[in-house]
């Protein structure tokens, strides 16, 4: 990863209410606190209170009595199962109202509703350690339940003592500076950084404690165990190798073009690249000074928002585009109670609402949601597309038992969105649903398009490799604290990259397209469909290497297709990079501060 000062990754937002942030289940960035994915970090009003809600909370919420016997452990799922649809659409629906009404009265409730949660979450985990401990466990036949019990038994922060729990949750009450977006880099490095700098190491003392009782060698190796394959960071290491080779041309290309604009003084030519230079607060993703970066200005880029608001598109209208483009690969239409509850556009009443989109499942079978302030614009169609292929999945999955309603791996669920959105943005398809009169085909508009693309999407894929090498090399012991710069959770994200080409290129396959990969539009392709629905409705109810198999014919992740889709930028890219340096032997330098400048 090639920035000269380290931003914090993030333009991939903190965890959302989707993916690597659905609600339901154990999100990275929120274990600590025991707490479901988007409970806005209230973590310091959380902990302390979960064991008195024990005694407070609904009697039918809690578990009854048990014996370690099959018969009573298919009992104790079926009721576990049954509590938690309730439960969690509680939950769930405080937060919907929380955030499309951002008042403190619906925060308070949406805490209440969140500490509920968790000490139902305890409650139900507690029983299931003590009464199918893991010796039972091995004992039976049914790996499901197996599964299923053993995912119900990881307390996490709730292993500990009360006081070193809240002592955890107090740390991540203050890493809250974390998601405060301002607007200099180096002032948020500061007010974000230094507080949590001192916290951290008691931190991961804290976190691996809480895991090595759910039986994890340390908290890395919790997170690792979600991919559920024994090589692993092996295999994440072989697909970096070959995305590398990408990454440093792009690198290369995009350093000499601000060399171009900001001269050898502020530019290395075999350097890193100042981080503040690169258009995103945390410096992965360079979509931003595309403008300094275009191979080919006199080529229009492709953007159809005019065509929309001609044609008199608004927010409905671009789902309802987005639905029939599922539809027509076979695939569910969106319920009634989709329509109804959706908060598609910003409220005109007055209401504060947080406009970060997302997709929402509500456990309930029936109701499910996005909410975006949507704007009639190219880029919100793309969005429209994305969110609606969460809702999708949720569709696919809804009567699994609750501890398998998600992603087959934590990087599933952001894959199913993107790759949809690889078709519906390409020129033909936008040609078929009449946003565009005709179809240029010409190279450089495919290069112009493509770099475009490279600078959102390969631009990130060191961040979400490199932050969790670190991470788990912070929990493993390996990183001592003198060494801690940062603290962030994308591995997610970095396996949905590679995820979305490669099930990308084999729905291309089934739609018999012809021609290179970035053109492919899988729309109306029913065999294309079937594919998807394959990979949709096991949730995460099987290991994710079998989900791969039985749809793609492998059980591996794999970075080809992601380089096939690229190869033409590839190859334009290295004949620009003829002779530059690739990578960065001078990887200490830093820029020199600039005459007159006020450090913040």
């Amino acid at each position: 990863m090639a920035v000269s000062s380290g931003g914090r990754p993030g333009g991939r937002d903190e965890p959302q209410e989707v993916s690597g942030g659905r609600p339901g289940g154990r999100d990275e960035a929120q274990e600590v606190s025991g707490g479901r994915p988007g409970g806005r970090d209230e973590a310091q009003e959380v902990s302390s209170g979960v064991l008195e809600l024990c005694q407070a909370l609904p009697a039918h919420w809690l578990p009854g009595d048990y014996t370690n016997t099959t018969v009573d452990a298919a009992r104790f799922l079926d009721d576990y199962n049954t509590t938690y649809e309730q439960v969690l659409y509680h939950s769930t629906l405080a937060l919907w109202n929380y955030k499309t009404n951002l008042t403190d009265f619906n925060s308070q409730l949406q805490v209440k509703a969140s500490m509920e949660e968790q000490a139902c979450d305890e409650a139900w985990g507690k029983k299931a350690k003590t009464v199918f401990p893991q010796a039972f466990l091995q004992t039976l036949t049914d790996l499901q339940a197996k599964k299923l019990i053993r995912k119900i038994s990881l307390l996490g922060a709730a292993n500990l003592p009360e006081k070193e729990r809240q002592q955890m949750t107090d740390i991540m009450a203050s890493s809250r500076s974390y998601n405060k977006l301002l607007y200099v880099w180096e002032g948020w490095h500061n007010a974000a950084g230094v507080p949590l700098r001192k916290l951290y190491p008691t931190f991961v003392k804290l976190f691996n404690k809480a895991e090595v009782a759910d039986g994890f060698e340390d908290a890395g190796d919790y997170w690792r165990s979600k991919y559920e394959t024994n090589t692993f960071k092996e295999d994440l290491e072989k697909i970096y190798k070959t995305i590398e080779p990408l990454y440093q041309n792009l690198h290369a290309y995009v350093r000499r073009k601000l060399y171009n604009h900001y001269g050898p003084k502020y530019i290395n030519l075999k350097g890193p690249i100042p981080a503040h230079l690169l258009g995103n607060m945390w410096a992965q993703e360079w979509s931003n000074i595309y403008g300094l970066m275009i191979p080919y200005p006199g080529k229009a880029h492709i953007d159809v928002t005019e065509a929309m608001v001609k044609k008199n598109y608004n927010a409905t209208h671009m789902f309802r585009v987005a639905e029939e483009f599922y539809t027509s690969l076979g695939l569910m239409e969106m319920p009634p109670e989709f329509w109804k509850e959706s908060m598609l556009e910003k409220p005109t009443d007055g209401r504060q609402v947080e406009c970060h989109a997302s997709a929402w499942d509500f456990y309930n079978r029936k109701d499910f949601r996005i909410k975006m302030c949507t704007k009639v614009t190219k880029d919100h169609l793309y969005v429209v597309h994305h969110e609606m292929g969460h809702v999708e999945y949720y569709l696919h999955y809804k009567d699994l038992p609750v501890g398998f309603r998600g992603g087959a791996n934590p990087g599933f669920h952001e894959a199913i969105g993107d790759l949809i959105a690889l078709s519906s943005c390409t020129p033909k398809h936008l040609q078929t649903i009449g946003l565009l009169d005709s179809i240029t085909t010409d190279t450089e508009s495919d290069i112009n398009n493509l770099l475009k693309m490279a600078l959102d999407k390969i631009s990130f894929l060191p961040f979400g490799y490199l932050i969790d090498q670190w991470r788990w090399s912070v929990f493993s012991g390996h990183t001592p604290p003198e060494r801690y710069n940062s603290e962030w959770w994308h591995l997610s994200y970095f396996v949905s990259q590679i995820l979305q080409f490669q099930i990308h290129e084999k729905l291309c396959q089934a739609a018999n397209h012809v021609g290179p990969l970035h053109t492919c539009d899988i729309y109306r392709s029913r065999e294309a469909g079937a594919i998807l629905q394959t990979l949709l409705k096991s949730g995460s109810s099987k290991p994710w290497t079998e989900v791969l198999q039985s749809a793609l014919g492998t059980n591996k992740m794999d970075a080809g297709a992601l380089m096939r889709y690229f190869d033409p930028i590839i190859k334009w890219l290295q004949q620009q990079n003829e002779n530059e340096t690739l990578g960065w032997p001078d990887i200490n330098w830093v820029p020199p501060v600039p005459e007159g400048y006020v450090k913040s």
